[in-house]
């Protein structure tokens, strides 16, 4: 009986020196595998049980399960100092140093195009306009023919761009949100800037994009002239570039107003004067205006013989780049935070 307790001493110390030894998660494996499992000469021990006595079988039942308390307790306290050991480990390695300097995030700035549209509609809203944005997608009927525009006629050449299929395509200006308001009012009186992008076939250069933002007005009401227009159009590019601005009306051509005109504004390089960036004429042209034409009327439900009005046109790029002379259309279309950051005011 003594030398079967010996032996369960002897094993336990065994197995107990091969958990302290242990290093890692594959160390304990390995005890528990060669030094615990079902075929190791631990679990063995219990086969001495048939060869005693019932009073021999107490104490041999009482020293090994003692032993096996004394390897339990051992091991879990073995496995939980390794698994702080590998935490604290891990947590040395991955640490944040607090001492280092954080990500610093700038604001950028909103888009001069943004900028500007911001800015003229808040003077046409001040005048009692209404804002209403077309569909970027439009039909041959309300981007042409709406416009007095016919399909055999010369001005589509310049326009007739990206087409979706036979009947719809990109809209090449903002105009058709002026016939589809037209519409909507259904022969009365109104006041309306359509602002929104549009898309043309161009070459890409320094002034010329295939997309393109605009701003156009409409009104229509009774006994509304030519004088009506130029009034508007001279308070709404002071208010724009500054009171000591002149403007100047050209007889030009569109087919969806008659008469037509081409506005220029005094230079501001050279206070009209004569300079190389007006091309010594002392005015920058800026927009295209005229009354609406008697067939635009009559398409869109009113009387020419009762009701008139006036339609103008604004590039918002050219305004941009007049307003913060920016030399490039593309920077206005790259989203460049070097170019954007500078515009910080408005909506940030």
């Amino acid at each position: 009986m003594d030398d079967l307790l010996k032996k369960i001493a002897e094993i336990k110390e065994m197995i107990i020196s091969a958990i302290n030894a242990s290093k890692d998660e594959n160390d304990i494996r390995a005890v528990k595998e060669n030094l615990l499992s079902k075929k190791s000469e631990f679990s063995a021990l219990g086969r001495y049980f048939r060869e005693l006595s019932v009073e021999e079988r107490i104490e041999f039942g009482q020293a090994l399960n003692v032993a096996k308390e004394d390897i339990a307790n051992r091991l879990s306290e073995k496995e939980k100092a390794l698994l702080e050991a590998l935490a604290e480990k891990k947590l040395k390695k991955e640490r944040l140093d607090v001492t280092l300097p954080g990500y610093r995030y700038e604001d950028g700035g909103i888009n001069p195009l943004l900028e500007v549209q911001d800015e003229i509609l808040s003077i046409f809203v001040s005048m009692g306009y209404e804002v209403y944005e077309g569909p970027d997608i439009e039909s041959d009927y309300y981007n042409f023919e709406r416009m007095n525009i016919p399909f055999d006629h010369p001005a589509r050449e310049m326009q007739d761009s990206f087409y979706l299929d036979k009947t719809t395509l990109m809209r090449s200006h903002t105009s058709p949100a002026q016939a589809r308001m037209m519409d909507m009012k259904k022969g009365e009186p109104f006041r309306v800037v359509c602002p929104g992008k549009c898309f043309r076939r161009d070459d890409d250069d320094a002034m010329h994009s295939h997309q393109f933002m605009q701003i156009e007005g409409l009104v229509i009401d009774r006994g509304i002239s030519l004088a009506d227009l130029k009034g508007t159009l001279e308070l709404f590019l002071k208010k724009l570039f500054g009171e000591k601005r002149e403007i100047r009306l050209r007889g030009s051509y569109f087919p969806f107003t008659e008469p037509s005109v081409e506005v220029d504004i005094s230079c501001a390089e050279c206070g009209g004067k004569g300079c190389s960036i007006c091309k010594n004429t002392g005015f920058i042209e800026v927009l295209g205006a005229g009354m609406v034409h008697p067939n635009v009327l009559k398409m869109g439900g009113y009387d020419p013989n009762v009701y008139s009005g006036f339609a103008f046109g604004v590039g918002l790029d050219r305004i941009a780049m007049l307003k913060y002379g920016i030399s490039d259309i593309r920077d206005l279309y790259t989203n460049d935070h070097r170019f954007v950051k500078q515009f910080k005011k408005g909506r940030f």
